[in-house]
Parts: C-alpha cells; structure tokens; sequence
C-alpha cells in the first residue's frame, strides 16, 4: 500500500508510518467511557487533549456499539455529534471523522466539518450513505459486521471468518466504486469484536495481511475490547492499556495502516517504536 490520500491540509501516506485514529465518544452508554465527553465543552477538551498527543483522526460517534447496543433515534444522534463536530472543527484543523451508519448523520456531519465517514455498517444498513460519500468527496471507512450491535454476539458462526470478512469488503468497494467514490477514498476494517468471537478475533490478527488483496489501507480497532480483557482476565476495559499496546503492535507488523484508539498519547509511542522495527 503505497498510495496517498489528501485531506484538508493533511496527507496520509499509506504503508509510510501508522497513523493513529482517537476514539471520542459522544454518548452515556460506550462499553469504556459512556458518560465522559457527552458535553461539548469537554468533547472539545478531548478532541484537544488527543490532537496534542498525536493523533491524526478524531473519530466522534453518538450511537454507541457496544455489544447489546439498542440504536437511538436519528434526531438523538444528530444532537448528540453536530454540536461537536461544529466545535471540535472550530478548534483544531485536525481531521475528523463521523462514526455513523446513517446517511443523514454523514451528510450534516461533513458539512458541519467533518472529513471522513465512519460506517460500522460497511455500507449495509443504511446504503444511500455511499452517495453522500461521493456528493460530499470523503472518504469512508467500510467495516465488516453481521447484524447489528443489539444481535451481533449471536452470529459468529462463519466457515473461514477471514475470507467471509474479505468476500463482504470486497463486495461494499465494489458498490462504493460503483456509486462513484475513488477507491483511493476506500478504508476497510475487519471489524475486530463486531459479530466475532474471541477465537475469530485472534484469527484476524494472524491473517489480517490476506486483506492486502483488497488493495485499501487497513484500519484496525482493538482498544480495550473484550478479548484482551480476556487474555489478560482484566475486567475493567480501562485497565487494558498494555494489552491493546500489544494488539496495535501486532497489527502494524501484518500492515496495518491505522488503528483506532482511546489512549492516543501512549499508543503513539508504540507506533513510532513499531514502526521503526517493521517498516522499511
């Protein structure tokens, strides 16, 4: 992967460096940090806090998906991420991104000042967001997942998870593609806890290079999920810190181009360090 992507006044250039997506959820009920920046004033302060501390993407999302996830109403979502991401763009010239499955979300987000869509859904649950995508010129970021956040814990039955996550990816490009997004606008995510069980998320890491077929840089989010909670038997999410460092580091070394983080200022140490073991 060696081709750029242009936004604002950033370039990412793929397969140089790992870039560092943060995580700032707007909402009372995320599995981690439900209740802490559901405020402006202090989504702002969290937007800040992660820019200085190096990351390149903030990712703000209003419906959680955490698993058993109830989804809220659209006009719930939008008063939750516009008031945000109207201030956050205020605030820093970083690039935002708008996690949401909801083709109006994505629309308003952008214009709000918003840079990319974040579509847990791959595009499924709501597939008008592909012409918002190229009406509006962003990138999107397809993940993998079955079902939805409410059922997805019930439909981990695959016969090879990684082909079925690669046929499925490859698929939504090709309707992106057709819809008339760029391919180079396309960033893919095998979606690590969504409908996959513990055994299947370890499998992903093993194998995440097969998604280099695909040809669109990988973005990866393994913070603080359940399966590192499980190998460390770490209950508290926040107490996963080390072994999400441990996760983004394999990754990186299986290509990964970006991972998606809560603890920007510690995983951007262990990118550098990664980075300068395993690229070139």
């Amino acid at each position: 992967m060696s081709s750029q992507l242009h936004i604002r006044n950033h370039t990412f250039d793929w397969g140089a460096k790992t870039y560092i997506m943060g995580v700032l959820n707007i909402t009372p009920d995320s599995f981690s940090d439900g209740g802490e920046f559901n405020r402006v004033d202090a989504a702002v302060i969290q937007a800040q806090e992660m820019a200085s501390s190096g990351a390149d993407i903030i990712d703000v999302g209003g419906q959680s998906t955490r698993p058993g996830a109830e989804q809220i109403s659209l006009q719930e979502e939008l008063n939750r991420v516009i008031p945000v991401i109207t201030a956050i763009r205020a605030a820093t010239d970083k690039i935002i991104s708008v996690d949401t499955t909801r083709s109006e979300v994505a629309k308003l987000a952008i214009e709000a000042g918003g840079d990319i869509i974040n579509d847990i859904s791959g595009g499924t649950y709501d597939p008008e967001i592909f012409k918002v995508a190229f009406s509006m010129q962003a990138p999107i970021i397809l993940m993998h997942i079955r079902g939805t956040p409410a059922t997805m814990q019930k439909l981990t039955n695959y016969d090879d998870v990684v082909g079925e996550i690669i046929s499925f990816l490859k698929g939504q490009i090709e309707r992106a593609v057709n819809t008339g997004i760029k391919r180079n606008q396309i960033i893919i995510d095998p979606g690590i806890g969504f409908a996959k069980n513990y055994e299947q998320n370890l499998e992903i890491f093993h194998r995440l290079k097969e998604l280099h077929q695909l040809d669109c840089p990988i973005l990866i989010g393994p913070s603080r999920k359940s399966f590192i909670g499980r190998i460390l038997n770490q209950p508290d999410p926040k107490g996963r810190l080390m072994g999400t460092a441990a996760a983004c580091s394999a990754a990186i070394s299986q290509g990964a181009d970006i991972v998606r983080v809560h603890d920007v200022k510690e995983i951007r140490d262990v990118c550098l360090v990664t980075d300068a073991l395993v690229r070139s």
